[in-house]
């Protein structure tokens, strides 16, 4: 018989199942609380003007046509034309020719390191970064630097040599925290003394619920050298956090040379992105993005408050936790060498309870050790109030536990 172990490429040998997903395969046992995946609410994507846009291509025997056909590698023309016309208005300057249209942000993450990192290759992630992301660069076996929190220690003879940093400044998955605007200018430095590029994930952007928004590195860098051609940023967004994430529409921004790159690598992987779903998505954003952004926003902090209120109730003391200003994550570190990772399978075996220890948001060689890191992430964006609270009850109860058997 075949021996299909021996024939797998060496780089499968650091690929490894993502945790969050397979706690995804939970989602049908109701007597299970949820409190881990960062899935979007179904009940808040605009089924409406969806249903209307369906209706209005298939009345239209052209749009039909086109719909089913390949779309253009780079993207359906008029969805990139819009990306680039929203961006603008945005302040950050660009043009179709700017942008790229992918199977969600994933693929672009993808894509991104298919392009830029060899085996071997220094790549710089945030510590902890979002499991996704590493899971992408896995696959082109890089060699991982860990961009310190601190940003002063930003230092670029101590952090040289990456081809990129990757970064999502804006409510971080997984920890919720946000660059301060001086961080995201010092980034901007460091790219510029390295010489690597930067790779701002901004799939959480829109979903603000405190203070003024901040600025885009793609816009900051855009500003510091004058176009978007000279930026040393790929921008990865996506449609999946404001209006279906079924619909797998994400895009790059990025200086044009570097896009056609990366049409190369789409035109290799999967020729395009379906044209039905980019139609059915232009003709929603044109109509429903900002208001089926305004109640997500309105959803999601509501449970973002109940979910910190509930902490700070079941809590015993020396477990902190992050209040975001946006998006779907809280972080939370277990008091002294509590370990997260058994405590994530006790709230599942124990009290019912599925959350995500820290430990899988951390790639080999860059200071976590596995299994004994004391952090674990709650997400607040699929869950009612009341069912979320009896949740974090049962960790406080495991975690005054824990503690009494630590001691």
């Amino acid at each position: 018989m075949t021996d299909w172990d021996i024939l797998y490429a060496s780089r499968m040998r650091s690929v490894i199942a993502s945790d969050i997903r397979e706690r995804m395969k939970l989602l049908d046992a109701s007597e299970i609380i949820h409190l881990g995946g960062g899935l979007p609410d179904p009940a808040i994507f605009p089924y409406g003007a969806l249903a209307a846009s369906s209706a209005a291509i298939w009345a239209d025997p052209a749009r039909a046509r086109t719909a089913l056909q390949y779309a253009p590698s780079e993207g359906h023309a008029p969805l990139r034309k819009w990306i680039a016309e929203r961006m603008t208005g945005e302040g950050t300057p660009c043009t179709a020719d700017n942008i790229l249209i992918t199977n969600g942000s994933q693929q672009g993450l993808d894509f991104i390191a298919k392009l830029m990192l060899a085996p071997g290759d220094k790549a710089m992630v945030e510590i902890p970064s979002f499991i996704g992301a590493l899971r992408a660069f896995d696959a082109y076996q890089p060699h991982y630097i860990g961009l310190p929190q601190d940003s002063a220690h930003w230092d670029a003879k101590a952090l040289g040599g990456a081809k990129f940093c990757y970064v999502g400044p804006d409510f971080r998955n997984p920890t919720g925290t946000t660059m301060t605007l001086g961080e995201r200018e010092t980034l901007l430095d460091l790219a510029d003394a390295t010489g690597m590029a930067l790779i701002e994930d901004g799939c959480y952007e829109a979903l603000r619920y405190d203070g003024a928004p901040l600025p885009s590195l793609l816009k900051l860098a855009t500003e510091r050298h004058g176009n978007i051609e000279k930026a040393p940023v790929l921008y990865t967004g996506t449609f999946s956090k404001t209006i279906a994430p079924s619909l797998r529409v994400g895009w790059i921004a990025g200086p044009a040379y570097v896009i056609r790159k990366l049409v190369l690598i789409k035109q290799a992987s999967d020729l395009a992105t379906s044209a039905l779903n980019q139609m059915l998505l232009l003709d929603v954003v044109q109509t429903a993005l900002d208001d089926t952004i305004a109640q997500a926003c309105l959803t999601y902090r509501d449970r973002r408050d109940s979910m910190v209120d509930a902490l700070r109730e079941a809590m015993p003391p020396g477990v902190t936790f992050t209040r975001p200003e946006g998006g779907l994550y809280i972080w939370a570190e277990l008091p002294g060498e509590m370990d997260a990772t058994l405590f994530a399978q006790r709230a599942l075996t124990e009290h019912r309870v599925s959350i995500v220890g820290g430990a899988a948001f951390y790639p080999a060689g860059t200071g976590a050790i596995p299994g004994r890191t004391g952090s674990f992430r709650l997400s607040f964006s699929m869950i009612d109030a009341d069912r979320a609270r009896e949740g974090v009850m049962r960790l406080g109860e495991l975690a005054r536990q824990m503690t009494l058997e630590s001691a």
